[in-house]
């Protein structure tokens, strides 16, 4: 299957080790992995926060007040996806390190799940749900050459 065609924004908040995070997240890199994880072409951006705006957005948008790994922001399924997928930095490398993994590898992990989730992918909806793209993420991921997330 080919790969699809991807508009890709990649941003970075106001971060501390911002280097690191830069790092870890080349264009082209970010740009493969979530082509991976699509189905049609997308037009996405990529937005790398900090632990404030990560929590007010989680806050606003979920009701959730706390920072989390990964925020999916799904507009459009088709014919064309469109989604913003908010990554909290201080989040995303204290679970790479709880997981011993590395920083690019949990980054990848993130990124190919919110993809996911902007197609309309939803683990919280059952267990069925959750097992079936928790598979498809482990199968995403071995064909980018990483170890099963999970």
């Amino acid at each position: 299957m080919a790969l699809k065609n991807l508009s890709l924004s990649l941003q970075f908040g106001d971060l501390l080790e911002a280097d690191r995070h830069r790092a870890a997240l080349p264009r082209h890199s970010v740009a493969r992995w979530i082509r991976h994880a699509l189905v049609r072409d997308a037009e996405i951006t990529v937005r790398i926060v900090n632990a404030e705006e990560g929590q007010a957005l989680n806050r606003d948008y979920r009701g959730k007040d706390y920072a989390t790994n990964v925020l999916t922001f799904d507009y459009t399924r088709e014919p064309v996806v469109t989604a913003d997928l908010v990554l909290c930095a201080p989040v995303v490398a204290q679970e790479a390190k709880e997981h011993k993994k590395t920083l690019q590898a949990h980054y990848a992990h993130l990124l190919v799940h919110g993809t996911l989730h902007a197609q309309g992918y939803d683990h919280e909806t059952s267990e069925r749900d959750a097992l079936e793209m928790e598979a498809l993420e482990i199968l995403l991921l071995g064909a980018l050459g990483y170890d099963n997330p999970y």
